[in-house]
């Protein structure tokens, strides 16, 4: 399922398998929160700018259009036109992000939709069943993402139930795999350590959960208030006690600059919505840092965003072009800062890859950081 070829330092390259396809990692996923990218980007295009997984939102898609109706059109795979692996997250976050009134009891989570105010119950049996309906590739555990900066109380406490969920979520993950109707009767579960910024608590989390003997494992609660320097510190000393022969996944994490160093530190999937969520405002990533395309120094650019890169807007269309449709509030601005963006994160991973098979990433890393640190911006 999950091969190392090649480590240097903590930094791994590895391949993992699954029903779906095998995934070379270190890899970024691709967020599609309700079964598409946001910026009118379609799984046909994610194939052509090297997608390799897509990740989903549990929550979302319960909400809208609802996972049995998913189930009832042959799963999400087939629903969204998607034959490669899909991940998707537990629901756990948006439930506690999203929900202005919520309960936590130890059975699971009530709350309101934030689309229309109904009343919703989720637990680990809940968002198993849902995932499950969906049919994707790795389900994730049900779990409380704590505020980072909780005082240590409240984070125990909750890192305690957050272990008894996860034991609930195997048992139920097997019982809904081995139903004759399973969409997918191979779906994988991952579980997540949390423990805020509190190292002890979160290496026995990370101690109790491996002893299950999982799919893989996720470090959650992060990216949600701390600084990126006690983000690394939580790494460096959390990772090691999590299995080294299985996937390890960074949650909602992040920058360019960010995935550089987590993948340092031993992590092998990534997600976050900035390449989508900056291209849809005009911001597009390079080599040389982030540029803002807005800026009214690109009206009359006719270069690329990026001169050699390969993407579908790169190879066709100027700085000036893109500007203009993106002043004009065309789609089509929106939509090619995307899928630069995407194509820019998925190469960077690429290049990552290559990097630790030749047995110098360290190298790579120092290099890469001070040309988005140290180059003029453009």
């Amino acid at each position: 399922m999950y091969k190392i070829l090649k480590t240097d330092g903590r930094a791994k390259r590895a391949e993992f398998t699954t029903v779906h396809g095998t995934v070379q990692t270190p890899v970024f996923m691709n967020v599609g929160t309700v079964a598409a990218i946001k910026g009118a980007v379609a799984t046909t295009d994610l194939q052509q700018i090297g997608t390799q997984i897509e990740l989903s939102n549990t929550y979302h898609l319960h909400v809208r259009p609802g996972d049995k109706i998913i189930k009832q059109l042959g799963g999400l795979h087939k629903f969204m036109n998607w034959n490669k692996p899909i991940l998707t997250d537990s629901g756990g976050f948006q439930v506690f992000s999203l929900a202005g009134l919520r309960k936590i009891k130890e059975e699971g989570v009530t709350f309101q939709s934030h689309i229309d105010g109904h009343k919703i119950f989720m637990g680990p049996e809940e968002s198993m069943q849902i995932q499950s309906n969906l049919g994707s590739t790795i389900a994730m555990a049900f779990d409380e993402c704590a505020p980072a900066k909780a005082d240590r109380k409240y984070i125990q406490n909750s890192v305690d139930r957050t272990y008894r969920w996860l034991e609930r979520c195997k048992k139920e993950m097997a019982r809904l795999n081995s139903l004759p109707d399973t969409v997918n009767p191979e779906q994988m579960l991952f579980g997540i350590d949390q423990g805020g910024v509190f190292n002890d608590i979160r290496i026995d989390h990370a101690k109790r959960i491996s002893e299950l003997d999982l799919d893989g494992y996720a470090v959650g609660g992060l990216a949600v208030g701390e600084t990126h320097e006690e983000m690394y510190d939580v790494l460096d000393n959390v990772v090691p006690y999590l299995p080294q022969d299985k996937p390890t996944y960074l949650m909602g994490v992040g920058t360019p600059a960010n995935i550089l160093e987590s993948v340092d530190r031993g992590i092998d999937f990534f997600d976050c919505v900035y390449p989508s969520r900056n291209g849809r405002h005009g911001h597009v990533y390079t080599k040389f840092g982030k540029i803002n395309l807005f800026n009214a120094k690109y009206e009359t650019d006719t270069a690329p965003i990026e001169e050699g890169c390969g993407c579908p807007c790169c190879q066709n269309y100027s700085r000036a072009y893109v500007r203009h449709l993106l002043k004009a509030k065309e789609m089509l601005g929106m939509r090619l800062c995307v899928l630069h963006n995407l194509y820019y994160y998925n190469h960077l991973m690429t290049d990552i890859r290559a990097a630790i098979e030749e047995g110098r990433y360290a190298g790579f890393k120092e290099e890469a950081l001070y040309q988005m640190k140290t180059y003029d911006k453009q």
